[in-house]
């Protein structure tokens, strides 16, 4: 109730401020609404802050561009966007705060595991075991269910329906993707040397 009367107060459209002004205005909304979320904001939850039939994807590129050199930036996780810091300036944020929370602390058969089930997901664990040659420990799958980097899926149709596992937003922005999509192809992979031909 409280959202849908604050949504009444706010003056979406602004016409009382010339064009260029209520652009500007709507841009340190839509800012507002990404640094005070703390996870990625979906356009339509944008679009409430800004007037009928005015470009979210717009705005977003010019907030974008209006952040350019600063420490942080605009990033788009699937169909939602988010600020963030600018990986170059890791670094000071490790010096200066205690982040050691946020570290994934990921070995590389956690990382070998999480882009098995990135890339055929939604996948069981006997079709995990099938890709590594091994059981993959309940533990394993726990911890990177608690990191939240993956989630269950579907179940499987076969029988005893399993479950099965999937990425989830939060793995996405701990791999810098905006989708599935931009994970590395088979070519990419040989070339750095990850897979075989």
């Amino acid at each position: 109730m409280a959202k849908d009367q604050s949504a009444t107060d706010l003056d979406r459209e602004l016409e009382n401020l010339p064009a260029d002004l209520r652009w500007g205005e709507w841009m340190r909304r839509i800012e507002a609404v990404l640094f005070a979320s703390a996870s990625p904001v979906p356009r339509e939850d944008l679009a409430r802050v800004v007037g009928q039939g005015v470009s979210v994807d717009l705005l977003l590129e010019d907030l974008a561009a209006d952040l350019e050199g600063r420490s942080f930036e605009v990033a788009q996780v699937a169909d939602a966007w988010m600020l963030r810091t600018r990986p170059a300036y890791a670094a000071a944020i490790r010096a200066a705060a205690d982040v050691g929370e946020q570290d994934l602390d990921l070995r590389e058969y956690d990382v070998a595991v999480l882009a098995a089930i990135a890339y055929h997901q939604p996948i069981t664990r006997d079709e995990l075991k099938d890709i590594f040659g091994k059981e993959i420990s309940r533990d394993l799958i726990g911890r990177l269910h608690a990191q939240e980097l993956i989630g269950t899926g579907p179940r499987s149709p076969r029988r005893g329906a399993p479950y099965t596992y999937v990425t989830t937003e939060k793995f996405l922005i701990a791999f810098d993707m905006e989708t599935l999509q931009d994970l590395p192809d088979q070519e990419q992979l040989e070339d750095a040397g990850l897979t075989e031909a």
